[in-house]
């Protein structure tokens, strides 16, 4: 068990788990997991961490096949400008090794931003903590467990 499964738990939030042979050769963790898993990659969540000019850092739930827009998560931030956290940074304030941060279950309670495409979708994946590990919710379960918010902050 990871902290991300044991807070869905804990919770009693509906989700299932999926794994998958992680290949430590993989140049997209995320689109790996879509591959591995046979999903489309719209519905295959990357997080990923960013800071701002104020240090704080921010966690950008967004599609594997896209990319973060550093302006947008600094607008929905309501900060000055954003750019990717220091790996080592992310792995400390979440607890989780770089391929398998999930947005759930980490050490320090941070602001979370989850893409706006993820809204209609009926269930969407994020890491469940480890690489080779993912967790299929629905939405609004991964927003009221993280107190995320939803914004446009990916481009395909």
């Amino acid at each position: 068990m990871t902290p991300a499964l044991d807070l869905l738990k804990k919770a009693r939030a509906e989700h299932r788990i999926h794994s998958y042979e992680h290949d430590p050769k993989a140049a997209s963790y995320g689109l790996e997991a879509a591959e591995k898993l046979g999903l489309d990659p719209a519905q295959v969540f990357k997080t990923l961490l960013a800071s701002s000019e104020k240090h704080e850092l921010l966690v950008a739930v967004v599609p594997v096949a896209g990319t973060l827009d550093l302006k947008a998560l600094a607008h929905a931030a309501g900060v000055k400008k954003c750019e990717m956290a220091d790996p080592a940074a992310a792995q400390r304030a979440t607890g989780y090794l770089l391929g398998g941060i999930s947005p759930l279950g980490q050490k320090k309670r941070l602001r979370t931003f989850i893409d706006q495409s993820a809204q209609p979708l009926t269930t969407i994946f994020v890491s469940a903590g480890r690489r080779g590990l993912e967790v299929e919710l629905a939405p609004a379960v991964l927003a009221e467990h993280t107190q995320a918010s939803f914004a446009d902050i990916g481009r395909s």
